[in-house]
């Protein structure tokens, strides 16, 4: 994939290739700041890729919250993630058995400083953990919510053994479906 720089929107690769890190260029000066927080044209010209968002999602989350790790096994998503407010450690674990990354995990810390955002293509488990007092989290997809073919793979499985930057003697706060999340054997892969 080859990577070109715009004026308006810095791209790296991460570790695992296909996860990027976008950086929005920020415009400020005394009365505050203004990005473009996506601009197709910009997105495809950046990283060569051209994805169609169907839905914005919105979530506000406390301090050591944890949501994750989420895919969908039909109706896959592509995720462009964003932190409007605070910051959290965003994670991607690659589940495409045919990718020299699988079995990885990437993460990088977004924030509402930062401004930087992560796309996710199709075929990766995603969460994140609340650093901040509260975080909100906006992400866009490529594909509608689809409950009957979402899989939780568990964000603490030792076999894939994420690097979470939990201070020691902190509990994570995890809703019902997290907390069951599925072990990396049980996991489906794609």
């Amino acid at each position: 994939m080859t990577i070109d720089t715009n004026p308006k929107l810095q791209v790296k690769p991460t570790a695992i290739p296909e996860v990027l890190v976008v950086e929005p260029k920020v415009f400020g000066d005394q009365r505050g700041w203004f990005t473009e927080s996506f601009n197709a044209k910009d997105f495809a010209n950046a990283t060569g890729l051209t994805v169609e968002f169907v839905q914005d999602n919105h979530s506000f989350s406390r301090q050591w919250t944890l949501r994750g790790m989420h895919y969908q096994l039909e109706h896959t998503q592509g995720k462009l993630v964003r932190v409007v407010a605070g910051s959290v450690f965003d994670v991607a674990v690659d589940l495409r058995k045919d990718s020299s990354t699988f079995g990885q995990w990437v993460g990088e810390i977004l924030s509402a400083q930062n401004h930087r955002q992560l796309w996710i293509p199709p075929g990766f488990a995603h969460g994140f953990l609340v650093l901040s007092d509260t975080a909100e989290f906006l992400y866009k997809t490529t594909d509608y919510y689809d409950p009957k073919s979402e899989v939780c793979l568990s964000w603490c499985d030792p076999t894939i053994a994420i690097q979470w930057p939990i201070p020691a003697g902190v509990e994570v706060s995890l809703n019902t479906k997290d907390t069951a999340g599925l072990s990396w054997e049980q996991a489906p892969k794609f």
